[in-house]
């Protein structure tokens, strides 16, 4: 990789950190913080997303202190209107992923 191939990369990463975040900007990051290879930083983001699912999937929350608590609602059964028919239908019972964000997040972005 040359020079100027690596500068556009950490431009095009600080850009990215402006406006929005996906999985490989968060790898970009741990790679650019802790080093190693770009796919080591890509295992360790993978980890991170798989506990998180993982401990939700048990009906456990995540809660990381300045940030918010990641958990699952139960959403009961209900009726519910087909908009194109006027027909009712039942809507079975779920579990939804719910994100409270903490207060130290709210201050940030406000």
């Amino acid at each position: 990789m040359s020079t100027a191939t690596a500068g556009q990369g950490r431009k095009n990463y600080k850009n990215n950190l402006l406006k929005d975040m996906n999985k490989q900007a968060l790898a970009e990051l741990v790679h650019g913080k802790l080093g190693g290879t770009k796919v080591q930083a890509e295992e360790i983001v993978d980890g991170i997303f798989d506990a998180i699912v993982s401990t939700m999937k048990k009906g456990g929350e995540v809660s990381i202190a300045g940030f918010g608590i990641f958990s699952v609602k139960g959403r009961a059964a209900r009726m519910a209107r087909n908009p194109k028919t006027g027909e009712q239908v039942k809507v079975a019972a779920k579990k939804v992923p719910k994100f409270r964000a903490a207060k130290a997040l709210k201050d940030a972005v406000s």
